[in-house]
């Protein structure tokens, strides 16, 4: 978990791996949820079990990838927000990997559009949405609450350097029990970068904004609540 400065175009391997994710995000999708693939699952909660397990083996990947490593493959702004407020990654640094990951979710998700055709379409660009069920607040509660989780998660290992090598590991299956408990709930996220794109392209922003703030919040909860509980100088190298 890299948590340097970002300089020498380290932000454009941010948008690079973004971009990848989501690709690989979105393709998964149009398989296992498009009525008229091979390969689709009926049941939702399959499918979204299936979706997590390929998004977090991807997760690990492009972490311990070579432009990973560089990078520090947050892929999420609110992690990044997170890693700031727990005072391991530079403040200047923020706004340029969040505009390189905003811009890599929606470039991942044109990249499936021209690979897949009008199935990704069908498929709503593999934007998330929450179960009927569910009002705005208990969406935004949830997808907050996972970023309190990982934040708390990032703040266990920063303050571990000696077991950082199993931080990929935890992260990867983290990300893949949110998407399969929450995915069929509050639509299961938890990452800004994740609805970005896919909102933009299927034109399904009435609530983008609870996506995007909601892991925002959470991230910085998250950091304070690290904080009151293992008070530190920072971990900045």
């Amino acid at each position: 978990m890299w948590t340097g400065p970002a300089r020498d175009g380290w932000p454009l391997y941010e948008f690079a791996l973004t971009a990848t994710l989501m690709f690989a995000v979105v393709t998964v999708m149009r398989w296992v949820l498009d009525p008229a693939s091979p390969l689709v699952l009926a049941d939702l909660r399959t499918a979204l079990l299936v979706v997590g397990a390929i998004t977090g083996t991807m997760v690990f990947g492009l972490i311990r990838s070579p432009w990973g490593r560089l990078s520090g493959a947050h892929m999420n702004p609110a992690i990044t927000l997170a890693l700031w407020r727990l005072k391991a990654f530079p403040g200047r640094s923020v706004a340029v990997y969040v505009l390189a990951q905003l811009s890599g979710s929606f470039a991942g998700t044109v990249l499936a559009r021209l690979a897949w055709g009008p199935a990704v379409a069908r498929v709503g660009y593999g934007a998330v949405a929450a179960a009927p069920s569910w009002n705005g607040w208990a969406v935004f509660a949830a997808e907050g609450a996972c970023l309190v989780l990982i934040t708390l998660m990032i703040g266990f290992f920063l303050a571990r350097p000696a077991r950082e090598r199993w931080f990929p590991w935890v992260l990867a299956l983290l990300v893949c029990a949110i998407i399969a408990v929450l995915g069929p709930l509050s639509g299961g996220a938890a990452n800004p970068a994740r609805q970005f794109g896919p909102a933009l392209m299927s034109g399904t922003t009435t609530g983008l904004w609870i996506y995007l703030l909601a892991p925002a919040l959470g991230a910085a909860l998250g950091a304070a609540a690290h904080r009151r509980i293992s008070p530190s100088k920072g971990y900045g190298r």
